[in-house]
């Protein structure tokens, strides 16, 4: 696929897994991809902002750790 994606841009997948569902948050800039379980029963919206939430919280994470400052005289 040559499309580039756009800076905020997710793909969410709901896999049902028995009783559960199984929802994988992709962000397409970056490839970073974080699930999530909740119960067959919940409302997708919810299931959706629990996994959009917290590929947010990986990505600052991630950005957090790589932007701190290195001491190089540390080994």
């Amino acid at each position: 696929m040559s499309r580039n994606p756009r800076a905020g841009e997710i793909y969410l997948e709901f896999h049902p897994i028995g009783h559960q569902v199984k929802v994988t948050a992709i962000d397409a800039a970056t490839g970073i991809e974080v699930s999530t379980f909740g119960p067959a029963s919940a409302a997708q919206e919810d299931l959706k902002r629990v996994a959009v939430r917290k590929l947010q919280r990986r990505i600052e994470q991630i950005a957090a750790s790589s932007s701190a400052a290195k001491d190089p005289t540390l080994y």
